[in-house]
């Protein structure tokens, strides 16, 4: 169970649920206040239009509306007051009410038009008529109850909430003019009613919506990881023994697509890192064994050898530290790159100007050519100050210089260039020596490669000497490119960045 908690499978659907949850709750929330806002409103505007109708309707008709009693007037009290006393005095409240028969045909078809307009309309609206006395001339749907409400306003229209006898709500639109006071009501009940049905709907539909949602987003989510097991599971099956497998592409360039091109490229990149590590494994075990075979050789030779005299055991200890020294060195360049490759080597940055040191590597160079007759020359020879250590950039073009006279015939040429260009220095080692083809070009910096492999005793050498300097021009930040053709020459150009120049420097060039 815990597995599963942690799993982004579980994450996924849980983080989905609670969206949707979150959603459909909000969308809830939402519908059910607009609703209730929309039918108040829609309420209201119905309320409205319906005293306004009446009034419209009566109103031209307003002659014909009688009143039920005649309000007597101050005037005409006093004059009953001061009438004689033998006749009697009539109060107010015995105003003689009219009987039915004094309602004519046409007052009973004003009503009969406002009840059949009720029959038309779906809703339970309730009418109240009154006059302006207060007495009741018309309703409909209060049976013997009347709404009690005094506050009715002359010539406009007022929307207020009443309670009736039973306590429930109505919704009332109220107006009044010189001939009439109209009551136009609708239970708020039956707006109650839509409103708890709306509820009831979102109470049942969204528990289910819920469950939907949990159970589709985990089946989603399993099919969609259903790639990422499968890409697990080819990845978990591809060991060293087998880096030529690839997890099969999707052909889709997305996520899953990319993650597929992206462990497809590691493998490679491993595969290719295995073999390196098998070919130098090989190459330094072959390195190593030909030097102590030699050595063994000699040595067992000289032990067998009954008559050794003083010059053949000189013979043959120079032989053996020849070999030693041979093998010194391969072991201290490759101690180099092991400490390159772990980044444990520290530079000694300082301020460094090239152009003394390609002049003393230049009569380096014409020193170690002398015994093939190689002509070694200085090209262009520009002033360049670089920041780097200034013990590797020697031993860097040192390498390079070796290279071109080792592979250069005798009475070739080697020519060393130092060329200022922008914001890097370049600098040029052109040899008229072997040549390079250009397939072996991508592999010159691979450690132990050497191209001609028939002359490796014969020119000496580790193999080790183009992997440091490929090496000590990274670190440097800078680049090195080779053009070369067969029985032609070569010429390597190392491309290493200028030191940025000062206010000061700037002020004063």
């Amino acid at each position: 169970m815990i597995k599963i908690r942690r799993s982004i499978r579980f994450k996924l659907t849980l983080y989905y649920s609670l969206i949707v949850s979150g959603t459909l709750l909000g969308f809830g929330l939402a519908a059910y206040y607009f609703t209730e806002q929309n039918l108040l409103i829609s309420l209201d505007r119905s309320l409205y239009n319906e005293v306004v109708w009446l009034k419209n309707f009566i109103e031209p008709r307003a002659n014909r509306v009688k009143l039920k009693r005649k309000r007597i007037t101050p005037k005409q009290q006093a004059v009953n007051e001061t009438q004689s006393p033998t006749q009697p005095i009539r109060k107010s409240d015995e105003v003689e009410i009219k009987e039915a028969d004094s309602i004519d045909v046409e007052f009973d078809a004003i009503w009969n038009q406002i009840y059949e307009h009720t029959l038309l309309t779906p809703k339970k609206q309730i009418i109240q008529i009154k006059d302006r006395n207060g007495d009741l001339l018309y309703k409909s749907g209060l049976g013997k109850e009347e709404i009690a409400f005094d506050d009715v306003p002359q010539d406009i229209t007022k929307l207020v909430t009443v309670w009736n006898s039973k306590g429930q709500p109505l919704r009332l639109a109220v107006s009044q003019d010189r001939t009439m006071k109209v009551y136009v009501a609708y239970p708020i009940s039956e707006i109650n009613d839509v409103l708890a049905n709306l509820f009831s709907i979102f109470i049942f539909l969204i528990p289910v919506a819920i469950v939907v949602s949990v159970t589709g987003g985990w089946f989603l989510a399993s099919r969609s990881f259903k790639p990422v097991d499968d890409i697990a599971r080819t990845a978990r099956a591809i060991t060293a023994h087998n880096l030529d497998q690839r997890i099969q592409p999707t052909g889709i360039d997305d996520e899953l697509g990319r993650l597929v091109a992206t462990f497809n490229e590691m493998f490679s990149r491993l595969q290719l890192s295995f073999a390196q590590i098998q070919q130098f494994s090989s190459d330094a075990s072959h390195e190593l064994r030909t030097p102590l075979t030699i050595m063994r050789g000699e040595l067992e030779l000289a032990l067998r050898s009954k008559k050794n005299s003083s010059e053949e055991n000189r013979k043959v200890l120079s032989s053996a530290l020849e070999e030693t020294i041979h093998m010194t060195a391969i072991i201290e360049n490759l101690l180099t790159l092991a400490k390159a490759d772990r980044g444990f080597t520290q530079l000694k940055t300082e301020d460094v100007w090239l152009r003394p040191i390609i002049q003393d590597l230049f009569e380096d160079g014409e020193m170690l050519a002398d015994h093939k007759h190689i002509s070694v020359t200085l090209g262009t020879l520009d002033d360049a100050l670089i920041i780097g250590d200034a013990v590797r950039l020697r031993q860097l073009f040192l390498n390079i210089i070796d290279n071109a006279i080792k592979y250069t015939p005798e009475h070739g040429s080697v020519e060393i260039s130092l060329i200022r260009e922008h914001r890097f220095v370049n600098v040029q080692i052109k040899d008229s020596g072997v040549g390079i083809p250009e397939s072996e070009l991508p592999k010159i910096y691979d450690r132990f490669y050497r191209v001609d492999k028939a002359r490796t005793r014969e020119l000496g050498g580790s193999g080790l000497g183009l992997s440091i300097s490929k090496w000590i021009v990274d670190i440097h930040g800078g680049t090195i490119t080779v053009e070369s053709t067969v029985n032609v020459g070569s010429t390597f150009t190392i491309s290493l960045p200028l030191k940025p120049p000062s206010p000061q420097m700037e002020i004063f060039n």
